[in-house]
């Protein structure tokens, strides 16, 4: 592969299925079915890559487009923990053998940064896994997600869709009410419309027809979005054993002394 025609290519895979193609050539490349759009100033910074456990890091920098990368949709989060490689290729389309695509680097959108009508993010390798807690810490209350592989309740008929009525800041107002009181507390509610549409937000109450986010939409709502709301849990043993009748797969410590234990007396 001729130094004087190399490419580099950007393959950025979002949660939610969308992929782009970003080149810093001057025009348009097409890559294993993927068409790579021309993005000149489109740059990484030197990239860092180890045989040891620290993680391999690497930033892109590049100028804000609507067309690929907006600010709306960085700020919203949409490109949170996206999937990034890195490769160089030859341009000029040479033999594939000799002059396929040379991976440099890859891993997930970390920090992002916007200013002046530009971005930064850092991608985070896969070495950074190690980062991560490997034993949870106690708690009272249930460490898993209503219907998540440990929890294992059945989400079937615990999940609607419904359409915005009304909303003010974190408080939204459906047109269809939870089933039980104070259902949906503790759930999910994923936009299916509107300027939010593609991400979701956690539920922090609920009270028949209105809901309460833990934080307000990024984007503007309007009436008529169409959201789904699923079923949430307040992570109490007595709500997993009464409504779910789920206590075999609880994962808390309700029955496990706190540190107020050091402080009892006898006769206290």
């Amino acid at each position: 592969m001729a130094l004087f025609t190399t490419a580099l290519c950007w393959r950025i895979a979002r949660g939610d299925g969308v992929t782009i193609g970003l080149t810093s050539h001057d025009r348009d490349l097409e890559v294993g079915g993927l068409l790579y759009r021309a993005s000149p100033g489109m740059t990484p910074s030197a990239v860092k890559r180890s045989d040891g456990l620290e993680a391999d890091t690497m930033d892109v920098s590049g100028a804000l487009s609507s067309a690929a990368i907006g600010e709306a949709d960085l700020l919203a989060g949409r490109w949170d923990g996206a999937r990034v490689t890195l490769f160089a290729v030859d341009w000029t389309g040479g033999d594939p053998v000799e002059m396929g695509p040379v991976e440099i680097g890859c891993g997930s959108i970390g920090a992002v940064e916007t200013r002046g009508g530009a971005f930064s993010a850092e991608l985070r390798g896969a070495a950074a896994a190690f980062e991560a807690a490997v034993a949870e810490a106690t708690s009272a209350g249930c460490r898993a997600e209503l219907g998540d592989r440990r929890c294992r309740v059945a989400m079937a008929g615990r999940r609607m869709m419904a359409r915005v009525v009304g909303s003010e800041g974190e408080l939204l107002t459906l047109d269809r009410a939870e089933p039980v009181a104070g259902g949906w507390g503790g759930g999910r509610l994923r936009w299916f419309g509107g300027a939010n549409s593609g991400l979701a937000g956690w539920i922090a109450g609920s009270v028949g027809a209105r809901v309460t986010l833990r934080s307000a939409p990024v984007l503007p709502v309007a009436a008529g979005d169409l959201v789904e709301v699923s079923e949430g849990c307040d992570k109490r043993l007595e709500t997993c054993a009464g409504r779910f009748a789920n206590v075999a797969n609880f994962r808390g410590e309700p029955f496990l002394p706190g540190m107020d234990l050091l402080t009892r007396y006898p006769g206290g």
